[in-house]
């Protein structure tokens, strides 16, 4: 892909991010007062936000990978059920992580 094509893909994403976060500024407050709104909203967040974790977790290039990244998720699933504060959520996960890796996986 040339730079010029490169630009103009990253410009007009960018156009395009803009262009939806003023569409929902313009949106009528009537319309996201309904219930049924407001929950699929909610659902459509939680569903990015998983999507994006497992994505990150389990990513690599174009394919599939299984490494320390997954059990320091399931570390921290954990420790949040447990409802522990979410740094020591992350120092789990990210110890989790360090120890798998220093001792060869992943």
């Amino acid at each position: 892909m040339s730079a010029a094509a490169l630009w103009a893909t990253v410009l007009a994403a960018s156009l395009a991010c803009f262009a939806l976060k003023l569409a929902g500024h313009l949106v009528p407050e009537h319309w996201l007062a309904d219930p049924r709104v407001a929950r699929l909203t909610s659902l459509v967040t939680v569903a990015l936000l998983t999507s994006l974790v497992v994505v990150q977790t389990l990513g690599a290039g174009r394919g599939v990978t299984l490494d320390a990244r997954l059990p320091a998720l399931a570390v921290a699933a954990i420790a949040l059920v447990l409802r522990a504060p979410f740094i020591v959520v992350v120092v789990l996960a990210a110890a989790t992580a360090a120890g798998l890796r220093w001792l060869g996986w992943g």
